[in-house]
């Protein structure tokens, strides 16, 4: 008995034959893939960049606003504090010069005395080289009105804002129903507080800044 041993395969065909190569990625394919991932990282960057240029932006913003707002306390306890001082009780004057670009009064606060005390208080313009200005705050301990007025004495000095413009003062003068901004307030012939004090300027970013403060202690130099 003979056997026969049969095959399936074709004439020509090998086992080899059947096998075909695994499927891959073309050259373009490959680059059109890092082209988009390039694009991606470019957009995902960018985006990066820019928040946290913002965050950059809102923290230099919150923190020049808390320095101003401290500024403006710092300058609201003084002027708040405004007193109506007279060198004797038989002199009617009060020592209080206000000039469009300068002040120089007396406070019932003094902040190198611990809040406690009266001092001389100066805020005046400064002119600096790049055609801008600063303002500057000026506290003198104790209070020495008169002839040597400006002589001994504890003095202390801030500058209160740097490169600002079109720096001004003005003195609010009630006269009954009528309210009147002046530009100067002389206290030897007004022989009182001016209501308060507006001070207005242009800050180092071209913002513009108007304050107000009142004096709380006027009525008593009326």
């Amino acid at each position: 008995m003979s056997s026969r041993i049969t095959s399936s395969q074709g004439p020509g065909t090998s086992p080899m034959g059947r096998l075909r190569p695994a499927a891959g990625f073309t050259l373009i394919e490959v680059v059109l893939a890092i082209t988009i991932f390039a694009l991606m990282g470019g957009v995902l960057y960018g985006a990066l960049s820019l928040g946290h240029t913002a965050v950059e932006k809102s923290e230099k913003g919150f923190n020049r606003s808390q320095m101003t707002r401290s500024i403006a306390d710092l300058l609201a306890t003084y002027i708040h504090s405004g007193y109506p001082y007279r060198e004797s009780s038989q002199d009617q004057t009060i020592f209080f010069e206000g000039e469009r670009e300068s002040l120089t009064f007396v406070s019932a606060y003094s902040h190198a005395m611990g809040g406690r005390g009266m001092a001389v208080i100066a805020i005046e313009k400064e002119e600096t080289d790049n055609g801008r200005a600063r303002f500057r705050l000026t506290e003198t301990t104790p209070v020495r009105v008169g002839a040597d007025g400006g002589e001994g004495g504890q003095r202390s000095s801030l500058v209160i804002q740097e490169g600002v413009r079109d720096f001004q003062l003005a003195y609010l003068d009630v006269d009954g129903d009528k309210e009147n901004w002046e530009e100067g307030w002389d206290g030897k012939e007004r022989r009182r507080l001016p209501r308060a004090v507006r001070m207005s300027f242009i800050d180092a970013e071209g913002k513009e800044v108007r304050w107000v403060f009142p004096f709380m202690l006027a009525v008593l130099s009326q």
